[in-house]
């Protein structure tokens, strides 16, 4: 007869196995819950991203910049090669007209000159194309034959270059203005969760950390001035009467301001043409160190120089921060400083 034996129990059976479950079931649950919970940033935090994600948007702005006035120059330079064309085609035509008379006489007369074929071709870039023409007519129409065609021949290359140009420079305005798209997505982002800031934190952040960044009035007594009646003494009082303006992205005046259309706009004022972007701004005049800043000097912050202000003295320049703060005076060293240029 067969042994009959209890079955083996294993080891975490039972109560156990109950109690193991349980236990682990809460240990992946607290795992789970702290992988998918999305970490809370402090005040701070939320400041620094912020501040990143704006001064990425500069950059952007600048980039942008530089190339609308890139392709500002190409299209006026295309535009003047088009009316050239238009200029000389209308004279072709004229001779081409003048002769018309002559070609006709001179085929009842028993045939035409080559001059006159070239001139009365439907193709005249084709007639020009054989070898042989400079060969049937003489030194003198030969000379003004190959002169229109060499004309012709660089004004297609010229035209063909700008084209070509026009189109790259698109191809780059699209691709900066989908960054800037990404960028302003961006600052959306911030700008909910500096909506998580209090009133006061907000309001701190704002108004600039040095507590002067609002500052509207006009300069404080004592503060160094440009000697009245110099551009320099102009370009600061432009600045000054646009305090309080809006900052815009690619704007340059009167009505709001991007970084760098604020110091164009304020020289442009006092009679100085400066360059449109901070790139360029920042060799438009002679390089000062931040020990001998004057009224008047550029100011330029960041490792990549993608933000410019006006300095007025006193340690304080006026500029136009970013999106959301309007033009404000503040000190110079609230950003990482970069240089310096006197204009003027």
């Amino acid at each position: 007869m067969a042994a009959h034996r209890k079955p083996r129990q294993h080891p975490l059976s039972g109560r156990a196995a109950v109690t193991l479950a349980l236990a682990g079931a809460a240990t992946a649950t607290a795992f789970e819950g702290s992988g998918h919970a999305e970490p809370r940033q402090t005040p701070a935090q939320v400041r620094a991203q912020a501040d990143r994600l704006y001064q990425e948007a500069e950059e952007a702005t600048e980039k942008y910049n530089g190339v609308k006035e890139e392709a500002e120059r190409a299209e006026a330079a295309l535009k003047a090669l088009r009316d050239e064309a238009a200029r000389r085609t209308a004279r072709l035509n004229a001779a081409r007209d003048a002769l018309g008379s002559v070609a006709t006489a001179q085929y009842r007369g028993g045939g035409l000159d080559p001059a006159a074929r070239f001139l009365l071709s439907s193709d005249p870039d084709a007639y020009l194309r054989s070898a042989a023409v400079a060969d049937r007519v003489g030194d003198r129409q030969a000379a003004a034959v190959g002169a229109a065609a060499g004309q012709a021949a660089e004004l297609a290359r010229l035209h063909s270059e700008a084209t070509g140009r026009l189109r790259d420079l698109a191809a780059r305005r699209a691709e900066l203005a989908r960054h800037k798209a990404t960028v302003q997505d961006r600052i959306g982002a911030a700008e909910k969760l500096l909506d998580r800031l209090t009133a006061a934190q907000r309001a701190a952040y704002d108004g600039g950390s040095a507590g002067a960044g609002a500052a509207t009035g006009p300069a404080p007594v004592g503060a160094a001035a440009p000697v009245q009646g110099t551009r320099a003494a102009q370009a600061v009082a432009y600045a000054y009467g646009a305090l309080g303006k809006p900052y815009v992205w690619g704007a340059t005046g009167p009505g709001s301001y991007d970084c760098s259309g604020l110091t164009q706009a304020a020289w442009r004022s006092a009679g100085v043409a400066l360059p449109r972007t901070t790139y360029s701004q920042i060799d438009a005049g002679r390089r000062v160190p931040r020990s001998a800043l004057a009224p008047g000097d550029l100011v330029f912050f960041y490792s990549g120089v993608s933000h410019v202000g006006l300095y007025v003295g006193d340690g304080r320049m006026i500029h136009a921060p970013r999106p959301g703060a309007p033009v404000r005076i503040a000190p110079i060293d609230e950003m990482p400083w970069a240089g310096a240029t006197r204009v003027a």
